[in-house]
């Protein structure tokens, strides 16, 4: 990596931010969520106590409320994925090898194309995901097309909410004032 052209550095909050934004959006959804199934769930059971719809409610209520804190523990993840993908390309400038180690969903490919961001190498990351047939829209991580059971592998629970904590190499709002001095 040049470091002579380190572009200003983020503070860690903002990084953390935009690299789980779309997970973010879901979070408020599933928080909203929560709360309108709650009403029809207190609603429901005041007026018949437990029947088939107050069941129901429970049930909604239930997952999306429970999707509040996956959605969280994600971001989590992903943010890990960041720090160590922004290590990997300071240390080695862009190299496939890397970008490819977050190919598989598009919220570890938003964590590397911010951490490729932060250091100017964002432009090679989007196209080379682009020559691997990654469009905008490819929402539906690509594990889960090949893999109908991946709700059971282990790999999925680790890679996906509980991605070990990683601590950056590096202070990189230092150096860019270093560099800058």
């Amino acid at each position: 990596m040049n470091q002579k052209r380190l572009p200003p550095q983020p503070h860690f909050f903002i990084s953390y931010l935009r690299v789980g934004r779309l997970l973010y959006y879901s979070l408020v959804l599933f928080i909203l969520e929560s709360l309108v199934y709650w009403f029809f769930l207190k609603k429901s059971y005041l007026s018949g106590g437990w029947n088939i719809i107050t069941v129901f409610w429970f049930c909604c209520f239930l997952f999306s409320f429970v999707h509040i804190f996956l959605v969280m523990a994600d971001g989590w993840s992903r943010y890990q994925n960041y720090k160590r993908a922004k290590d990997q390309f300071f240390e080695h400038g862009f190299k496939t090898r890397i970008a490819s180690l977050y190919l598989e969903s598009k919220c570890q490919r938003n964590a590397c194309i911010e951490a490729a961001r932060e250091l100017g190498l964002h432009n090679e990351v989007i196209s080379f995901y682009h020559s691997r047939g990654v469009r905008w829209y490819h929402y539906i991580p690509y594990f889960m097309l090949k893999d109908p059971f991946f709700i059971i592998r282990k790999k999925f629970w680790d890679r996906t909410f509980l991605e070990k904590n990683y601590t950056s190499k590096y202070d990189y709002r230092k150096i860019q004032i270093d560099l800058a001095l």
